[in-house]
């Protein structure tokens, strides 16, 4: 279950490394790049409960099987993309196989599991997928030093089949006790929802925020937010209820696990790039960069449950998001200049941060459930950190792209149309152009070059900026946020166990 969770989570952060080479290769713009990254990413978001349901209906391990397989085939034709406009449709039917693959990872870890190492079991698995994300950058940074950015769908296909036979031969089979009726209204929302707000996000900074399909998708995704709940609170058996918001843990593990993913994968976007186009490291060795991610959130995230029987689940849950956010605005502080020492320096609490509420976060979703709901539990978890990512990514690279745009020097004006054109459409093409005026002209391509990375910095700081704000904004919601987590036992209704907001919310 692990390794199909790395596999998952790996392809969602596999590609920030090939971004300056997609840039380049296929004339991709910012906003390609990010329909690219984001295309995988709000699938995922979408059909992960449906899929999760589908799971406790037909068995977990069955539905887990059949993901892997599709993943491993849309792998391997992403890896022939002649153009943007396919890799992006594969990049959608892998995320798709994601979405099969992602919530029996954690729902059979926690039906399987005997109580008493349950809550190991979720702090593992919380830090292989906060590891998986490292996993990847690695793996493919060590892939582009000798191969192009189409090795890295290769590899996953074939890891993606190597999970396959690993489920098959290792993996139990685990069902709900009762299957409930599939709820399509349900799913139709679910899957709607995000994905409008995401189209919205990127194409409103790219069109225009005034444009009739920008404003149509933000209505869209607030009628399908409006539905989901309306149709949820008739439905005798919803796919999510929303009454489950009620409850108090659920709600605070929810919002947490979906910021704290928004802030890291809007922060990898423009986080690897940085290292990669203004400091100058090679693929390989920007992966290595971030590894110090892993080493600090591995062991924080294994210290929390520790942490949360005796700080309080609310307690680490505040102290997460206040380091996640001092890390992000602490990144905004940085210049062209300021080489990789400060860098570091922001990793390090943001890292902690992620540790802290990753787990944390997770442990208070599946202990708001009873056993039988692990599947929803599950589904519910990963959803929250989808969605987030792919608003992450959204809302980091419209406002780095608007930024990036705006602050480019007016050197740019003076450039033949389609080499202006290129810098405008990405860091990434503005270098290449530098590099190809500069020995033509020489001075005029160094500065090209320099007003490119400074208008790079200036994107990245708003949007490292914008982003640790929000983070810390969210800490006043979990004001109302329980002090212990609870375990699917004592949520089954028995005694005095639950309290009164989440006698509503289960059964």
């Amino acid at each position: 279950m692990s390794l199909a969770l790395i596999l998952v989570v790996a392809s969602m952060s596999a590609l920030n490394l090939a971004l300056p080479d997609l840039a380049v290769g296929l004339a991709a713009s910012t906003t390609s790049l990010t329909w690219i990254v984001d295309g995988y990413t709000v699938t995922l978001a979408g059909l992960v409960l449906p899929m999760g349901a589908l799971g406790d209906r037909v068995g977990r391990r069955a539905v887990l099987v059949v993901g892997t397989v599709v993943f491993a085939a849309a792998a391997l034709a992403a890896a022939d993309a002649a153009g943007t406009s396919p890799l992006v449709a594969w990049r959608v039917v892998m995320g798709v196989g994601a979405a099969m693959i992602m919530p029996g990872t954690l729902s059979t870890m926690t039906a399987v599991l005997p109580a008493g190492q349950r809550s190991r079991g979720v702090a593992i698995w919380a830090g292989c997928g906060a590891s998986g994300v490292i996993i990847g950058m690695l793996a493919s940074g060590a892939l582009l030093e000798w191969f192009s950015w189409r090795s890295i769908f290769v590899t996953s296909s074939v890891v993606a089949l190597a999970a396959a036979l690993a489920a098959v031969l290792l993996a139990p089979e685990t069902r709900e006790a009762c299957p409930r009726r599939f709820d399509a209204a349900g799913a139709a929302c679910t899957a709607l929802a995000p994905g409008a707000l995401v189209y919205a996000l990127i194409e409103g900074n790219d069109r225009g925020w005034g444009r009739p399909q920008v404003i149509g998708a933000l209505v869209a995704a607030a009628l399908a937010g409006v539905a989901y709940v309306v149709l949820g609170l008739r439905a005798a058996q919803p796919l999510l209820d929303p009454r489950l918001f009620r409850n108090r843990g659920f709600r605070a593990g929810a919002v947490t696990i979906a910021v704290q993913f928004m802030a890291v994968f809007g922060f990898y976007f423009v986080g690897l790039q940085y290292v990669q186009l203004v400091l100058g490291y090679t693929p390989w060795k920007s992966a290595v960069a971030l590894v110090p991610i892993a080493l600090v959130v591995v062991p924080t995230s294994q210290l929390t449950p520790r942490l949360a029987r005796t700080l309080g689940m609310r307690t680490v849950m505040t102290t997460g998001l206040l380091l996640l956010s001092a890390g992000l605005f602490a990144g905004s502080l940085l210049h062209a200049d300021s080489g990789y020492l400060p860098f570091l320096g922001c990793l390090l609490p943001a890292g902690a941060g992620v540790g802290m509420t990753g787990a944390v976060g997770t442990a208070a979703i599946t202990g708001s459930l009873t056993r039988d709901q692990q599947g929803v539990a599950s589904a519910v978890n990963d959803v929250t950190r989808e969605v987030g990512a792919a608003v992450g990514i959204a809302l980091m690279g419209s406002v780095f792209g608007s930024h990036y745009r705006s602050s480019l020097p007016d050197v740019v004006s003076r450039l033949p149309e389609a080499a202006a054109e290129a810098v405008r459409h990405s860091p990434a093409g503005g270098l290449y152009v530098a590099d190809h005026v500069a020995d033509r002209v020489g001075a005029e391509g160094a500065t090209l070059a320099s007003g490119v990375k400074d208008a790079f910095m200036s994107g990245m700081s708003t949007a490292l900026s914008t982003v640790a704000a929000v983070v810390a904004v969210t800490v006043c919601f979990l004001v109302s946020a329980p002090t212990k987590a609870k375990s699917p036992e004592e949520s089954q209704g028995l005694g005095s166990s639950r309290e009164p907001d989440e006698a509503a919310t289960t059964g």
